[in-house]
């Protein structure tokens, strides 16, 4: 199992995406004004936006974007008008984040951690009761994959 996309509400389809495209997604599904789906340049994951009038950011909800250029990404986004909520800075959890929202006030976080991202220092061992002969993380035989 992957996981694949993010569906987000938006009031403004059209300044949604633009903004999306700003940071570096690729558009490759326009049915605006009710739903577009953006690609990101890097890996296979996609973002889809949909119109909803009254549009609010989900409380708690943080979508995290990886880019290994970070500091000069922010910089070259600034330079365009995005506007950050933080600069990159080093976080404890071994993060570089810079935090901010997007026009309909989702929390968005670019950020660089490299290999701590999935292995950190304090990962876990994955102990599951796994089929005989089955290693953890090994895909299963099923059509899903999981």
């Amino acid at each position: 199992m992957d996981l694949n996309q993010l569906t987000l509400p938006a009031a403004d389809l059209e300044r949604s995406v633009e903004f999306y495209r700003t940071l570096g997604l690729r558009l490759i599904v326009d049915s605006v004004p009710r739903y577009a789906r953006l690609e990101c340049p890097d890996g296979g994951s996609t973002l889809s936006l949909h119109h909803l009038p009254d549009a609010q950011p989900a409380e708690g909800l943080t979508i995290y974007f990886e880019c290994a250029d970070l500091d000069s990404r922010v910089e070259e986004l600034k330079a365009v008008g995005i506007r950050f909520e933080s600069d990159p800075e080093d976080q404890r959890w071994l993060w570089r984040e810079a935090r901010l929202r997007d026009p309909d006030g989702h929390e968005l976080c670019l950020f660089w951690a490299g290999d701590a991202r999935r292995h950190p220092p304090w990962r876990v061992e994955d102990r599951r009761r796994l089929p005989a002969g089955r290693a953890a993380g090994e895909p299963s035989d099923s059509t899903t994959g999981c």
